[in-house]
């Protein structure tokens, strides 16, 4: 953890001259950037992969037919096309997924009051008036909703709820425009609650913004807003 800190000190330190006193806030915002293009091929392969399931949809339309009155059947047929045609139901979850290390670093980083025996110099930091290692519950009791630390929290809020309503709209939208073919779906294991939880993670990223540490929050919040611009552009 001591190499990623003093990456994110030396990105701070470039940055200072245009950031100031939020520099290692920038810097977790260059570092957010940086992660999100070293896994943006990924993004497109999963693009690829939605594209690829919508295009077997008619026939496992016809598969559901075929097989009606054989679930299990069913089941294994869906399972057999995925594999034959070389489509993973669930491919889309791989970029998510190799963010979380990168997510964890920064929580442990900035929840860790030492790094390598010495103390934390991150933890001084800010963004605006709000500490990098503070937390919403801090920002409220030192001033309230809007106090100077609060009304940093506000704007992330504000970002993440935008975000997270362009994401629901697009996943009902789609979800709306496959109902009937996603009803054969349902038979891979697993993807029906998957289907109906989708359109509402965006809304989760509120509840994680306001219990971890500020600079883990901008890493949240940047990663979001980067995924909704990049899903836009790769769906066109």
């Amino acid at each position: 953890m001591s190499v990623f800190a003093r990456l994110v000190e030396h990105l701070a330190d470039l940055l200072t001259p245009l950031f100031h006193a939020s520099a290692a806030a920038a810097a977790i915002v260059l570092f957010t950037a940086l992660v999100r293009l070293l896994v943006h091929p990924l993004s497109r392969a999963a693009a690829r992969g939605r594209r690829a399931r919508a295009a077997l949809q008619p026939r496992i339309t016809a598969l559901r037919e075929k097989h009606a009155g054989n679930p299990q059947r069913l089941q294994q047929a869906v399972l057999e096309l995925h594999a034959e045609e070389k489509v993973s139901p669930r491919s889309g979850c791989l970029p998510s997924l190799l963010q979380v290390p990168a997510f964890f670093l920064l929580y442990h980083l900035f929840s860790s009051s030492t790094i390598g025996g010495e103390d934390n110099a991150l933890l001084g930091h800010r963004l605006f008036a709000a500490p990098l290692g503070g937390r919403w519950a801090d920002a409220m009791a030192d001033g309230g909703v809007f106090g100077p630390a609060g009304v940093v929290y506000l704007g992330l809020f504000a970002v993440v709820a935008a975000v997270a309503a362009v994401n629901f709209r697009r996943a009902r939208r789609t979800i709306a425009e496959q109902s009937a073919p996603a009803a054969a779906g349902d038979q891979v294991p697993g993807l029906a609650a998957v289907t109906r939880v989708t359109p509402f993670l965006s809304f989760f990223t509120l509840v994680t913004v306001a219990v971890v540490p500020l600079a883990a929050a901008l890493y949240v919040v940047t990663s979001t807003a980067w995924s909704a611009a990049e899903q836009a552009l790769l769906s066109r």
